[in-house]
């Protein structure tokens, strides 16, 4: 699944090891337990999948990466983690439903990438698009709504700043209704994105794992699929606004480059500034160099802001100040609580399984069974 040698493997179980495993280590007879422990840091699977004596089997139901031989960016051992986790997260949801004879059958047709991205937006937004938030989390979560009474699964997964395998993944479509995304702390707007961008896919019923990247879709070098997605997120988002963008004269240091403008338009669509740039530069109506220096602009505005954040923790830190602020919690999508909550009141699962599966502490139960 992971397409990792055994080299690869001991590479990562040596590392800080005075004492290096080599591979008569884990290709004997028999592991040591303490072995095996340090494998399950890599692949997190619980110390039973490795005791148990069935072969496991390579089925195209058990991960995507048997599904998908190529994905449009080079994922990382975190990335891989993160997919492999869903996917079971994924199986494990569809049973719960099933037992629990929750009807999760899906609400929007299948649409063809032969057809314009604008026409498909215009028409699933009408079903699909969430209440205005002017608070960019307000809206993602709103969306998240949305979608969820459309049987669209989303979740997301949350990464602390000082997590040493981060993923290199901004979000995936797992077949057949689930959308995972990576928590943005400071760049919502990129996560809202890639949240519509996800929707095509799973408009398209084309599973994914990927990065956005706002500037890669000016070279249009990705397939296809990957360019419909990007224009159906950005008429989705922009709506009436689209027009706006489209009409726009030639954008230069003689009209302040339509700052003013692409702001606003930001502001009512929660589409970035950059993304909003990129179209301009996929229509034409920006030099590429000024689209260049305007790029560059924003990345160090960002970098400044990050900086800032990171020497002020540095700085607590040293202070022994310890921060108020509560770890991220990922955004809970109504359509799995609701399925949770049929399956404990059916007596599917245990309270111990529900807490378990939306990760919560026990006492938090009674808010989630009201």
């Amino acid at each position: 699944m992971y397409k990792m040698s055994v080299d690869e493997l001991l590479a990562l179980l040596n590392e800080g090891r005075q004492k290096p495993y080599v591979r008569e280590d884990i290709e004997q007879e028999e592991i040591k337990v303490s072995l095996l422990k340090k494998i399950d840091v890599v692949f997190k699977k619980g110390i039973n999948f490795y005791l148990d004596p069935r072969t496991p089997q390579k089925t195209t139901e058990s991960s995507i990466f048997f599904r998908k031989e190529k994905f449009n960016s080079e994922l990382n051992l975190g990335s891989k983690k993160i997919v492999t986790h869903f996917e079971d997260f994924k199986n494990n949801f569809a049973a719960i439903a099933k037992l629990s004879d929750v009807k999760l059958a899906r609400l929007v047709p299948v649409f063809s990438i032969t057809q314009h991205p604008q026409h498909v937006a215009d028409i699933v937004r009408t079903a699909l698009y969430p209440d205005f938030k002017t608070e960019k989390r307000d809206f993602l979560k709103s969306f998240i709504d949305q979608l969820g009474s459309a049987n669209i699964l989303v979740s997301e997964f949350v990464e602390t700043w000082n997590k040493k395998d981060k993923a290199n993944i901004d979000g995936f479509f797992l077949t057949p209704n689930v959308i995972v995304l990576k928590r943005q702390q400071t760049a919502l707007r990129r996560e809202i994105f890639t949240l519509a961008h996800e929707l095509g896919h799973y408009l398209l019923n084309e599973e994914e794992v990927e990065s956005i990247d706002f500037a890669d879709m000016y070279g249009r070098s990705h397939n296809k699929i990957e360019n419909w997605c990007n224009d159906f997120a950005f008429y989705f988002l922009a709506g009436k606004y689209a027009d706006s963008i489209n009409q726009l004269g030639v954008a230069s240091a003689s009209n302040d480059y339509h700052m003013e403008v692409i702001a606003g338009v930001s502001k009512k669509t929660h589409l970035s500034r950059l993304a909003l740039y990129t179209r301009l530069l996929l229509n034409g109506k920006i030099s590429y160099i000024s689209y260049q220096n305007i790029k560059k602009d924003f990345e160090e505005q960002f970098h400044v802001r990050e900086a800032e954040q990171r020497k002020q923790r540095e700085l607590n830190k040293l202070a022994g100040i310890k921060s108020n602020a509560r770890a991220a919690q990922p955004l809970k999508s109504p359509l799995l609580i609701s399925t949770l909550q049929t399956a404990f009141y059916e007596g599917v699962i245990t309270e111990y399984d529900f807490c378990k599966t939306l990760n919560i502490q026990p006492d938090k139960l009674p808010k989630y069974l009201q």
